[in-house]
């Protein structure tokens, strides 16, 4: 696994996970709309200065209709839908159950994956998917009906962000910044607008401005960090890494919150730890074809996809910018990134 690429994801899941106790000291004087509204406009504003500075590439260029299909699928799934779910299941439950309910997000990304976006799983990672629906059973069980009912919501916020982890991997000729510019941009002024139409503002100003501080770190830099990761690891693997961000959040809120630690949490949080090692441990290599395609995204010249030259670069550079693959047959162990999304 590259190792940028892995810490890229868990600097994501840090700064997500830091989201959930500080959103259930928010909730108390916003409406889940309004909240999830603000954050992420939060998200959009801190994009904006690196997006502007993007667009004056002279390769930026608009995206094509499939691209405008999956990023609209993102902003709707992922901006709109998800966190109003998630902050609706967090005023029922603690912070620190949400936090570990949120391990949910990378089983529905591989069954996703496996199901509607052509990746494979090995064994030992269909396992781990396994044990991380087993984990979430647990923790929806232990504080009877209520925890129910927000377990329901949260995992299908889970299943949203699994299929926006999905379509924003596939998003290919708009950068990080760019997509999360949009996604923030739309779904905080669409999940905002709702908000204000249900219930009047509520919230000091102090208050909205701690919303959007938190939106645009643990939304914003996070979501742009995670899209970096995944369409260098593929969204499920990417997803792997990120499920550290739940034993973050469930760490804070034990502290802030003084949550009593019960046996049942303790053993899903072992079974989460297990069940994502095995998830992101398994490997997958065979005989597989490239297409000739032209796109734009962050690459490096040693990893045996990009041939193209810059004699004043060295090979193990990073580096952004539009270029051109060749038709391509070759062997070698896999993940599902930006250039293997082909079939089994």
């Amino acid at each position: 696994m590259p190792v940028r690429a892995l810490l890229l994801a868990l600097a994501a899941a840090i700064l997500f996970g830091a989201s959930t106790p500080a959103n259930k000291l928010l909730l108390a004087h916003f409406d889940p709309f309004q909240l999830a509204g603000l954050l992420y406009l939060g998200a959009a504003l801190s994009m904006v200065p690196q997006a502007l500075r993007e667009r004056r590439r002279p390769d930026a260029r608009p995206l094509d209709r499939a691209n405008r299909w999956r990023l609209a699928g993102a902003v709707i799934c992922g901006g709109v839908v998800a966190p109003v779910l998630l902050l609706a299941g967090l005023r029922l439950t603690s912070a620190a159950a949400t936090s570990l309910l949120l391990n949910l997000e990378p089983a529905a990304t591989a069954v996703l994956g496996v199901w509607i976006f052509h990746e494979h799983l090995s064994p030992r990672s269909g396992v781990g998917v396994a044990g991380i629906v087993i984990a979430g059973a647990m923790l929806s069980w232990q504080n009877g009906w209520p925890s129910i009912v927000a377990a329901l919501l949260v995992a299908a916020a889970c299943v949203c962000w699994g299929l926006d982890n999905q379509l924003t991997a596939l998003i290919d000729g708009m950068t990080p910044s760019r997509s999360t510019l949009w996604k923030g941009g739309v779904a905080g002024i669409v999940n905002l607008g709702i908000g204000l139409a249900v219930a009047p503002l509520h919230g000091s100003s102090i208050r909205v401005v701690a919303a959007l501080v938190v939106g645009a770190f643990s939304y914003g830099v996070s979501i742009a960090l995670y899209i970096a990761a995944a369409q260098q690891l593929g969204a499920t693997r990417a997803q792997g890494v990120f499920a550290s961000a739940p034993f973050v959040g469930a760490a804070l809120s034990l502290v802030i919150f003084s949550d009593p630690v019960t046996t049942i949490q303790v053993l899903a949080a072992a079974a989460l730890i297990v069940s994502v090692g095995a998830l992101v441990t398994g490997e997958h290599g065979h005989h597989h074809r490239h297409g000739a395609v032209e796109h734009i995204h962050s690459h490096r010249h040693d990893d045996g996809h990009h041939s193209h030259e810059h004699p004043e670069l060295p090979p193990s550079t990073r580096h952004t910018h539009r270029h051109n693959h060749e038709h391509l047959v070759h062997a070698h162990p896999h993940w599902p990134d930006l250039h293997h999304r082909h079939s089994h």
